[in-house]
C-alpha cells in the first residue's frame, strides 16, 4: 500500500513539474491546454441524459415486459471508426413492481454522436438490434424480436437511471508514466485508456451498415451556463376537490423552435432542457401517467404547457 501510494505522489510531482516547464517556456500553450482540460472535464462530469425508450419482450426465462432506456453520455467515448465495436455503458438489468404490472428495466448509454443515428430509420434500426444482442449476450436472457419506441424518453426516474448507470466507464492512469512522456503523449495515453475501459458492444453476425465519420472540434471557449426558466405548476381539481391533472407552463423566451426542447417525464419528474440555454428539473408533487402526457408549444409567447394526468 505504502509503494502504490509513493508510486502515485511521483507521478503527481511528475505531471505538476510538466506543467511548470510548459507554463514558463509556452505559456500561449499552457493556457489553452489547461482551457481545453476544464472543457473535458465539464464534459466528462456532465450526467446521462435520456435519449428515447424502446418496449420490447424478454420471452426466456420468464415471459415479461422489457423497457430500454437509451440514453446519451458524453463520457462513453466514440467509436473511432464506422467498422469498429461501438462503446456503451450498461446498467443493471432491473425487475419492477408496478402495482399490478411486472417489469423489467435496463439503462444503455451511448456517445451523443452514435444515437445521431436515428436520422436513418435503417441505421437506427441497426443500432437497435445490436443493443438486443447485446443484452441477451450479456444478461443471458432471449428477448422479442419486435419493438416500438415508447411515447415518452425515460422509463423509471431520473435519479433511478443515473445511480444505475454510475458505475459507468471512468478513466484510469496508467501505472507507467514515466519522466519523458510529453503532455501531448500523456493526454493521448489517457483518451486510450478512457476509451478501453468502456464496454464494447460487438457487431458480430451482424452486418454493419456505412455510417459517415463525424469529427467534432471542441471549442475553445466554455459554453454558456443554462439557466432555471420561469415556470408555473398548478394541478387541476374535479368538481369534488379530486386532483385530475398537472399543468406546468414554462417561459422559454429564447427558443425559437420546438424541435430545440427536449422533455424527459417519468412519474413523478419532469425535466425541461434546451441545451445550453434552459434547464429545469422538478420533483412532481403527485405520481402522473407519462405516457398519457401531452406538450404544446406556443412559438409567438414562448410558453411551453405540459398537461401530464394524475394516477
Amino acid at each position: 500500500m505504502e509503494t502504490a501510494s509513493c508510486d502515485m505522489m511521483t507521478q503527481v510531482t511528475q505531471l505538476w513539474s510538466m506543467l511548470d516547464e510548459m507554463a514558463e517556456s509556452t505559456p500561449e500553450s499552457y493556457h489553452r491546454f489547461m482551457q481545453q482540460q476544464l472543457e473535458d472535464a465539464k464534459q466528462y462530469c456532465a450526467p446521462p441524459e435520456p435519449h428515447l425508450c424502446l418496449q420490447t419482450h424478454i420471452l426466456d426465462p420468464n415471459e415479461k415486459s422489457l423497457f430500454i432506456n437509451l440514453c446519451r453520455w458524453k463520457r462513453v467515448p466514440a467509436p473511432k471508426s464506422p467498422t469498429d465495436p461501438i462503446p456503451l455503458s450498461a446498467g443493471p438489468l432491473e425487475e419492477v413492481s408496478d402495482k399490478a404490472e411486472l417489469y423489467s428495466i435496463i439503462d444503455i448509454a451511448y456517445n451523443p454522436t452514435v444515437l445521431q443515428r436515428e436520422e436513418n430509420q435503417a441505421e437506427m434500426d441497426h443500432l437497435i438490434r445490436l443493443t438486443f444482442k447485446y443484452i441477451e449476450e450479456h444478461y443471458n436472457i432471449s428477448l422479442s424480436h419486435s419493438y416500438h419506441i415508447a411515447t415518452f424518453t425515460l422509463k423509471g426516474s431520473l435519479k433511478r437511471m443515473k445511480e444505475s448507470l454510475r458505475g459507468g466507464p471512468a478513466p484510469l492512469f496508467n501505472k507507467n508514466i514515466r519522466n519523458e512522456l510529453t503532455v501531448d503523449q500523456m493526454k493521448h495515453h489517457l483518451r486510450e485508456e478512457d476509451h478501453s475501459n468502456a464496454t464494447l458492444l460487438l457487431n458480430k453476425d451482424v452486418t454493419q451498415s456505412k455510417v459517415h465519420l463525424i469529427e467534432e472540434i471542441a471549442s475553445m471557449e466554455l459554453p454558456e451556463e443554462a439557466i432555471i426558466p420561469a415556470y408555473e405548476l398548478t394541478i387541476a381539481k374535479d368538481a369534488n376537490r379530486k386532483p385530475l391533472k398537472i399543468e406546468l407552463k414554462v417561459e422559454l423566451p429564447k427558443v425559437s423552435s420546438v424541435s430545440e426542447c427536449e422533455l424527459s417525464i417519468s412519474r413523478d419528474d419532469v425535466i425541461v432542457e434546451v441545451p445550453e440555454k434552459y434547464k429545469l428539473q422538478l420533483d412532481l408533487p403527485e405520481l402522473v401517467n407519462e405516457e398519457a402526457t401531452t406538450a404544446t408549444f406556443n412559438k409567438g409567447k414562448g410558453v411551453l404547457l405540459i398537461t401530464m394526468p394524475i394516477l
